[in-house]
């Protein structure tokens, strides 16, 4: 088998669209930055309002489902709340769906998403079977699983090609899913059980599907483990007035339908909708169902960060600490006790993850015979006497190196060039650039992630 991609090969549709998706790229002039012309982001690297851009708006469908092969031909920008709706007609669900609506698989797969059946199936990347990219150079190939190319696409945010056209490997479901959960009050503890439940797949006898956790405080944090089950005695609706997260506390068992579950997190976006006044009772009741969204709250953000209102309603400089992180879970209560004491934001997410493929990824070099444990964190920290905007953010990328662990770049980072290089692999990098984008037509992935070009 050949180590480098092949021309790709689509047809109808799809075949007029990359057509027209090569003659827009060829038509930008040299030296002009190349980007995407897209609708929404789950990126937090905010820019300001930048014209034109590459139109992606036909690249947004399921091409194909086949249920007996268990795969799905996908365009690169379909949402996966559209993939999910194709899909579970047909009993299945992709391997791992990310928790909000309107993250696109293309994005999740040259980004990185994480979900609560990452312990068993991985990163969204390591169930993709082939993809088609267009490459800095303009070229659109086919690239699998022993080339170059989709080794390092993972992580590389767009600066090496686009994703138009993925294969992806599906799993069977059933109609609901059981939650457990789960409390501790000490973080040791919880990390030792995160261990063991992933090892075995299963918790007291019961056969576990999904994994995450919640951290309320210090000595507070639950794990919800999920059970695939034809029956649900009832069956709890969080597209409403009521807030997933608040259950954790209020309840041991809980019943949703497949659907509901993989969403279950969308409607408050996880917790930060309480920021919006969302939460709020007499809020809740008037606030149109349909904006109950993670993609509502994001250019609500998007607006607030342009316009700099909260910044100047605060009576103290807020800097946004919203990360997430992967901890090897042996280190798991030293990173939440550095935390809790040099942070205090809470609720805090857990999710272990444990890599599918023993190969790894080279522009994320986590180990794969180790447990993960993901730790996402999305809020805002008063600046503390002699503090400048990000120190906090480049505490925890201090502590999260020394623990050996890795942070997702799909925020604000703040390392130096050479540290940079160091935790992403420079040289594996600039081996893949120099092949697939020699005119550097796309951005250097550092001067996107840190410098926010």
């Amino acid at each position: 088998m050949s180590s480098h991609p092949r021309p790709a090969a689509p047809t109808g549709a799809h075949s007029a669209a990359v057509s027209e998706l090569s003659k827009q790229y060829a038509a930008i002039p040299a030296g002009q930055p190349v980007r995407l012309k897209k609708a929404t982001s789950n990126l937090f690297r905010f820019r300001g309002d930048q014209p034109g851009g590459l139109d992606v708006g036909r690249f947004n469908r399921v091409l194909s489902v086949d249920r007996d092969a268990r795969t799905a031909q996908v365009q690169g920008m379909t949402t996966y709340e559209d993939l999910v709706d194709a899909t579970l007609p047909h009993g299945l669900m992709p391997l791992v769906v990310p928790q909000l609506k309107t993250i696109t698989l293309g994005g999740a797969v040259a980004g990185l998403g994480i979900e609560s059946s990452s312990f068993r199936n991985g990163l969204p990347h390591e169930s993709v079977n082939e993809l088609d990219v267009l490459t800095g150079d303009g070229e659109v190939v086919t690239a699998r699983p022993r080339d170059p190319l989709f080794r390092g696409f993972p992580n590389s945010y767009g600066t090496l090609g686009y994703a138009l056209r993925l294969e992806i490997e599906l799993e069977p479901v059933r109609p609901y899913v059981q939650l457990r959960h789960v409390p501790f009050r000490d973080a040791a503890e919880c990390a030792e059980t995160i261990a063991a439940v992933c090892a075995e797949r299963a918790h007291r006898g019961t056969p576990v599907d999904f994994v995450d956790g919640t951290v309320f405080s210090r000595d507070e944090s639950y794990l919800t483990l999920g059970s695939f089950t034809d029956v649900a005695p009832w069956r709890s609706d969080y597209t409403g007035n009521r807030v997933f997260y608040r259950s954790i506390q209020r309840s041991r068992t809980d019943f949703l339908s497949v659907r509901d579950y993989l969403w279950r997190w969308d409607t408050d976006w996880f917790w930060c909708s309480r920021a919006f006044g969302a939460q709020h009772p007499v809020a809740r009741r008037l606030w149109p169902k349909r904006y109950l969204r993670s993609d509502v709250y994001r250019r609500i953000v998007a607006l607030d960060r342009r316009f700099g209102v909260s910044a100047r309603l605060s009576k103290a400089v807020q800097e946004p600490v919203i990360q997430d992180v992967e901890i090897p879970v042996a280190a798991l209560p030293r990173f939440l006790d550095f935390f809790h004491r040099e942070v205090g934001i809470a609720p805090i997410w857990l999710c272990p993850v444990r890599l599918r493929d023993p190969a790894g990824w080279p522009l994320y070099p986590m180990d794969p015979d180790e447990l993960y444990v993901n730790v996402g964190f999305w809020s805002t920290v008063s600046l503390r006497p002699g503090e400048r905007m990000g120190d906090r953010n480049r505490l925890i990328e201090n502590e999260v190196a020394a623990l050996g662990g890795h942070k997702s770049l799909y925020s604000d980072s703040y390392y130096e060039e050479t540290e940079f290089w160091q935790h992403y692999n420079g040289a594996g990098y600039r081996a893949l650039k120099q092949e697939f984008d020699q005119g550097n037509r796309l951005p250097d992935l550092y001067a996107k992630c840190v410098r926010g070009r």
